[in-house]
C-alpha cells in the first residue's frame, strides 16, 4: 500500500497545487480589474475636465455661426438697398434723358431761329457775307454761351435732333455788312 499512499499523497498535492493557483489567478484577476477600472476612471476624469473645453468651442462656434447669419443679412439688406438706388438712378437718368432731349430740341429751334447761328436749314442772309470764321475758339461744348455776337452750333446728344456741325473751315470767312447798333 505504500504505493497506494503514494498516489494518495500525490493527488491531494497536485489538488492543493490547483486550488492555490485558481485563488492566485482570481486575486490577479481581481487586481488586473482593479486597475483597469481605475484607469477607466482617470479617463472618465480627464473628459470631465475636457468636457468644459469643448462646450466652451461649441459655443465659440454657434456664436460665430450666429454672427455669420447676421452678417449675412445686413449684406442681403444692404444689396436690397443698392438694387432699389440702383433703379432709382436709372429712373432719374431717363427722366434727365427726356429732359436733356427736350432741352436739345428747345435749343434746335433757338438755333434755327437765332441769325447768328449757321445752320443747315438757315436761309441765306444778303446781308451777311463771307469774311470771317462764326466758330468761337472760347466756347466749350455745352457751355454756357458767352460771346453773343458770335456762336457755335453745338453738338447734340440727341440722335433724333438734325443740327449742322459747326462750321470751322479756317479757309471760310463771313462778315458782318449789317450796320453796327452800337454806332
Amino acid at each position: 500500500m505504500e504505493t497506494f499512499t503514494i498516489w494518495i499523497i500525490v493527488a491531494v498535492v497536485v489538488v492543493l497545487l490547483i486550488i492555490v493557483a485558481v485563488a492566485l489567478s482570481r486575486r490577479s484577476g481581481s487586481r488586473r480589474a482593479d486597475a483597469e477600472r481605475a484607469r477607466a476612471q482617470e479617463i472618465r476624469e480627464k473628459a470631465a475636465a475636457d468636457q468644459v473645453e469643448v462646450q466652451r468651442r461649441e459655443a465659440e462656434a454657434a456664436r460665430l455661426d450666429a454672427q455669420a447669419r447676421l452678417a449675412q443679412a445686413e449684406a442681403d439688406a444692404r444689396a436690397a438697398d443698392a438694387a432699389a438706388l440702383q433703379a432709382e438712378a436709372q429712373a432719374a437718368g431717363t427722366e434727365a434723358t427726356g429732359a436733356r432731349s427736350e432741352l436739345d430740341d428747345r435749343l434746335a429751334a433757338a438755333d434755327r431761329i437765332d441769325p447768328d447761328v449757321i445752320t443747315e436749314e438757315t436761309p441765306s442772309d444778303p446781308a451777311v457775307t463771307v469774311a470771317e470764321p462764326r466758330t468761337n475758339p472760347d466756347a466749350t461744348v455745352g457751355g454756357p454761351r458767352t460771346n453773343p455776337g458770335v456762336t457755335t452750333a453745338e453738338p447734340r446728344t440727341n440722335p433724333d435732333v438734325a443740327v449742322a456741325e459747326p462750321r470751322t473751315n479756317p479757309d471760310l470767312v463771313v462778315e458782318d455788312r449789317r450796320p453796327d447798333p452800337a454806332t
